[in-house]
C-alpha cells in the first residue's frame, strides 16, 4: 500500500493565527491563516483554498490519466475550485464546491470528454473524501 504524509501545523490563536503546511518530500509548502476571513487586510491562504488547491490538482490528475486510459493525449487541463463554507452545528462547513476544468485534448468529442469528466469528478481521491459535501458542482469546457 503507498503511503504519503503531510504535515500541518497551526500556531496561536483562531483570529491571529498562522499556519504552515507542507509535504512529506517537503516539496510543496504553503502558509495560510484566518484573517482574511475576519476582514483585516492581510494576505494568507485560509482552510477552503488548501481544499480547493487539493481538489483541483487531484481532478486535474485524475481526469488526465483518464483520458489517457481512454487514448485520448491531452495537451492541457487546468482546473478552479471553489470552495463555499457555511455554518453547521456551530461551525464552518464546506456546504458546496465547484470545480471549472477547461481542457485541450485533441480527437476527442464532447460528449466523450463530458462522461470522462464526470467519472474523475465522481471517483478522483480527494471527490471520494470530500462525498459528504451536499453539493459538488462540475463545469467542464473543451477547448476547441
Amino acid at each position: 500500500m503507498k503511503k504519503s504524509t503531510a504535515k500541518a501545523q497551526w500556531n496561536k490563536g483562531l483570529k491571529d493565527g498562522n499556519g504552515q503546511v507542507e509535504t512529506g518530500n517537503g516539496g510543496v509548502k504553503a502558509n495560510y491563516s484566518f484573517a482574511t476571513r475576519f476582514g483585516e487586510d492581510k494576505s494568507g491562504t485560509n482552510p477552503e483554498e488548501l481544499i480547493g488547491a487539493a481538489h483541483a490538482g487531484c481532478f486535474s490528475m485524475f481526469l488526465s490519466a483518464l483520458l489517457e486510459k481512454a487514448d485520448y493525449k491531452p495537451d492541457s487541463i487546468s482546473t478552479v475550485a471553489t470552495v463555499h463554507l457555511g455554518e453547521k452545528d456551530g461551525g464552518p462547513h464546506v456546504m458546496k464546491i465547484e470545480l471549472n476544468t477547461e481542457a485541450s485534448v485533441s480527437g476527442i468529442e464532447d460528449e466523450e470528454f463530458q462522461r470522462l469528466a464526470q467519472e474523475a469528478k465522481a471517483n478522483c481521491p480527494i471527490s471520494k473524501v470530500l462525498a459528504a459535501v451536499p453539493e459538488m458542482l462540475l463545469t467542464a469546457t473543451l477547448k476547441k
